[in-house]
């Protein structure tokens, strides 16, 4: 990839990336407020609002932000499964656009119910907002996480990384066959940042599946 073609595959990426964040943020807001006004046409508004914002804004953004990423990750040195940054950021934003293209089912049932006036009353439109404040709150948190990889980019190679490199070693050591590579300290093992990374994902994915168990309606 030329310079200036990596040059503009960044600015999508970051465009598309920041965009994403905004959107989510915007959609935490309206949760908020539907939660915190009182009245049964602003809770129904906010419910066919983020409906719109999450097909027609986030949802376009999340599916776009994946390419691009993957674009930078091949078009660049650094890789796709070379270093742990690289490799987590697209787990991460796999299962995040994953979850929000199913939960986004759920919130076109809710903004249909919420444009039938003559439908049932507004307390289970209410309820469903503890939801969506769970699944929006999350969806931040991990999407920060992802920009805060991206933007330091902590150092650790992936065992094929690591593989990657000892081979490039022995083929720039040539003719010398043979001679032992030595991989940098902080190439080797695992990196303690990730398994820091790796409790706190587990922990807010049990927190996540307690709080669906335990609310209204089950997991389903």
């Amino acid at each position: 990839m030329t310079r200036h073609l990596r040059k503009f595959a960044l600015t999508v990426h970051i465009s598309l990336a920041v965009g994403w964040i905004g959107a989510v943020a915007a959609y935490l807001v309206l949760v908020i407020a539907a939660m915190t006004i009182q009245g049964s046409q602003t809770l129904r508004a906010a419910w066919i609002a983020m409906e719109l914002i999450g097909w027609y804004l986030i949802v376009p953004l999340a599916l776009a932000s994946l390419p691009s990423g993957l674009v930078m990750s091949l078009g660049t040195p650094w890789g796709l499964f070379r270093h742990y940054w690289t490799t987590i950021s697209l787990l991460l934003t796999t299962i995040a656009t994953t979850v929000l293209l199913q939960h986004m089912q759920t919130v076109s049932f809710f903004a249909r119910v919420a444009a039938d006036a003559s439908g049932p009353d507004a307390s289970g439109l209410r309820g469903a907002l503890r939801g969506e404040l769970l699944h929006s709150g999350v969806g931040l948190l991990v999407l920060l996480a992802i920009e805060a990889l991206n933007v330091y980019k902590p150092q650790g190679l992936t065992a094929y990384g690591r593989r990657r490199a000892s081979e490039a070693a022995l083929v720039s050591l040539a003719p010398d066959v043979g001679r032992s590579v030595p991989i940098p300290a902080s190439a080797a093992g695992t990196p303690r940042w990730v398994r820091v990374v790796g409790l706190h994902a587990v922990g807010l994915a049990a927190l996540f599946v307690i709080m669906h168990i335990v609310g209204r309606g089950g997991l389903h």
